[in-house]
């Protein structure tokens, strides 16, 4: 008995260590998963690593020295692109490439869709958060909850029935997901921000949503 409660304690002790480190275990985890990802597609065997090191490969023969500098080049290339968009320039060259890129068939509709979703994230002034905003999808009407986002509050008839089209994000990388098509009785408005749902997916559900209940009843409280 004696031996049993000691194992009992041993074990007890064992797992309360194990769930004091596993916020770091997760950390480390996601953050090799995002390394990994980035050595796919900027690694110097992706096709803009290759990118990279063509721009470097005019100062120094060495392939990984070719691909840093070539980096180097590119990232202090970009800074006085910032300059002339923090100038009075911002204007002009944004009406630029949006009447270029926005004509171009099939890449201008992509090109609206990041547009939009960038804008969002970034809170500007000129976004259309009216247009997306996020919503609880209840699937089943009471089943499975998901926070999604909503692109356009117009339904669409599908066989006499009404349906509205979401955006499911994923974690922790919310600029991917799904598009639904989901009956609109389903759908309630979250009464959040956008930064609040991606602060949501990135955190992987650590940072909970607040209780539907509670936003409905603080809206409510507002517009009275």
């Amino acid at each position: 008995m004696i031996i049993k409660r000691s194992l009992k304690a041993i074990l007890a002790t064992w797992f309360a260590g194990l769930l004091a480190l596993l916020p770091l275990i997760l950390t480390i985890s996601l953050l090799g998963w995002a390394a990994n990802l980035l050595y796919q597609y900027i690694g110097p065997g992706s096709k803009i690593g290759k990118l990279f090191a063509y721009l470097g490969q005019h100062f120094v023969n060495n392939p990984l020295l070719e691909y840093l500098l070539g980096s180097v080049l590119l990232i202090a290339a970009i800074y006085p692109l910032g300059v002339l968009v923090q100038s009075r320039l911002n204007r002009p060259l944004t009406r630029l490439v949006d009447s270029t890129l926005r004509k171009i068939p099939l890449f201008g509709n992509l090109y609206n869709l990041a547009d939009r979703f960038v804008s969002l994230l970034d809170q500007k002034q000129d976004a259309d958060i009216g247009a997306m905003s996020p919503v609880w999808c209840f699937f089943g009407g009471e089943g499975v909850a998901v926070l999604a986002l909503l692109p356009n509050p117009e339904p669409v008839e599908l066989e006499g029935r009404n349906y509205l089209a979401i955006l499911v994000p994923t974690a922790p990388v919310p600029i991917g997901g799904g598009l639904l098509y989901v009956p609109s009785e389903w759908i309630r408005p979250a009464q959040i921000g956008v930064d609040r749902l991606t602060s949501i997916y990135v955190s992987m559900g650590i940072t909970p949503p607040p209780a539907l209940e509670k936003a409905l009843a603080a809206q409510k409280v507002q517009a009275g």
